[in-house]
């Protein structure tokens, strides 16, 4: 927190994949062209990240306030004329809305070349986890979802490190098994492994 009680902290940005799936629901139904429209301008924006990708944040923000912000700003547009031509109980409305009042999230990718479009890179990373985190719910006992927690995780770290995994594991059991000292048990994580 600075002085001024502002923050320099993280900052909330939007995933403009969220958003696109509602409208992209409705433009396949075939349930409204406003939809279609969007869907096909939010093409666009992604067509531009894949040119930028890689970039420095300075030329990805560049390219972003050349291309991308004159479609955010018809989009907006679009959007706000929409809506209080439609029923408010709609499927549209829901979409409509849903930008609209996340619209500075939304917006924060245009001013800062470290913000991705969307969250869908991370949200793959992080499925292998909340699949075993699912399955662990079953794992018999309280002890033993624990103990599948742990050797998940620890599993997982090493995909992080670029570690082989059973490599560690068999040096890890092995060590253990000829009474490795437990002052010494940093040693044994995946970060810190040596073949």
């Amino acid at each position: 927190m600075r002085k001024d009680g502002g923050n320099d902290g993280p900052r909330l940005a939007g995933c403009w994949a969220h958003s696109r799936r509602r409208f992209y629901e409705l433009h396949k139904a075939g349930a409204s062209q406003v939809a279609t429209d969007t869907t096909l301008r939010m093409a666009d924006l992604w067509k531009l990240e894949a040119e930028v990708r890689g970039q420095s944040p300075e030329a990805r923000i560049a390219a972003r306030q050349a291309v991308s912000a004159p479609i955010v700003a018809e989009l907006f547009a679009l959007w706000q004329a929409t809506l209080p031509r439609i029923s408010g109980k709609s499927k549209l409305a829901e979409a409509l809305r849903y930008a609209i009042t996340r619209r500075e999230i939304f917006e924060r990718f245009l001013t800062d070349g470290l913000v991705e479009l969307d969250s869908n890179i991370v949200e793959r990373a992080i499925r292998p986890q909340t699949i075993t985190r699912k399955n662990s719910l079953f794992a018999g006992s309280d002890g033993g979802g624990r103990t599948w927690a742990t050797i998940a995780t620890l599993l997982q770290t090493c995909k992080m490190n670029a570690v082989d995994l059973v490599a560690w594991l068999t040096q890890t059991l092995q060590r253990i098994a000829n009474q490795w000292p437990r002052a010494k048990i940093d040693q044994l994580m995946p970060w810190n492994y040596q073949p």
